[in-house]
């Protein structure tokens, strides 16, 4: 009886989810955005949630010249599905609508070249390539242990190497990978114009200024304050009522 009444609930979440979606899809085709975000804000409720959501609100919102939460939620939407070249692009249109133009430090040398190599791919991504390169690997073994001739052994035998070596190549990308994923707190400010402080405190002194819509990255936490960075390296304190942390 009680598998039969978690059945009939997870149905009943899905298809109000499935109902808020598509009338906030009907509602959008109508430009009618602001009703659009309520439906499609009505589907967290049944705990329901998909980058495709996080995208149509984004659009909400651009539309409605709302910058900061249009940017939240391609921010979001990116974080479920990071290899969507159209959420990208949407993002970069509501990011024109910043007033902050914050540079981008790159990272030079050996760090780059690892970091371009293992951002290629997802994390998850580079786990199933682990997967996949251990089956080979069990395939090369047992040809290897089974196969009489010496040509036939001696190829499964580098093959085997060959694949060790790509599947601890994998397992390091998808290791450094979900360390970034975690280490890694972005946030955007939601705040019309805020001060940036020295330390944790009203008191301390401004040292710059943000607005509305500009991505930052938590380093801190203290009570109520966030120590943040940005993506030129410069730091200050934040009270965290004017940021909203996507993940």
């Amino acid at each position: 009886m009680k598998n039969i009444l978690y059945i009939l609930l997870l149905t009943s979440q899905l298809f109000f989810a499935q109902n808020g979606f598509d009338r906030g899809n009907a509602l959008y085709q109508k430009e009618r955005y602001e009703e659009a975000i309520v439906e499609y804000e009505s589907v967290f409720a049944t705990n329901q949630h998909s980058a495709e959501l996080y995208f149509n609100l984004g659009n909400c919102y651009y539309k409605l010249n709302k910058v900061a939460p249009a940017i939240f939620n391609y921010e979001k939407a990116l974080v479920l599905h990071p290899d969507d070249s159209e959420t990208v692009n949407n993002l970069k249109f509501a990011q024109k609508l910043q007033i902050d133009e914050i540079k981008v430090i790159p990272i030079v040398g050996f760090s780059k070249m690892i970091q371009d190599f293992t951002s290629i791919f997802h994390y998850n991504t580079w786990a199933w390539i682990s997967v996949g390169l251990s089956v080979l690997f069990l395939v090369c073994f047992m040809g290897y242990y089974f196969s009489r001739l010496t040509l036939t052994k001696r190829t499964f035998f580098f093959g085997m190497f060959a694949l060790l070596l790509l599947l601890l190549i994998s397992v390091s990308a998808a290791i450094s990978e979900k360390n970034n994923y975690e280490n890694e707190k972005p946030a955007i400010v939601f705040a019309e114009m805020v001060l940036i402080k020295s330390e944790p405190q009203k008191a301390s002194n401004t040292v710059f200024t943000l607005h509305e819509g500009t991505k930052v990255f938590i380093l801190e936490t203290l009570n109520n304050w966030r120590k943040i960075q940005l993506t030129d390296g410069t730091e200050g304190w934040i009270d965290k009522s004017a940021i909203k942390e996507v993940k």
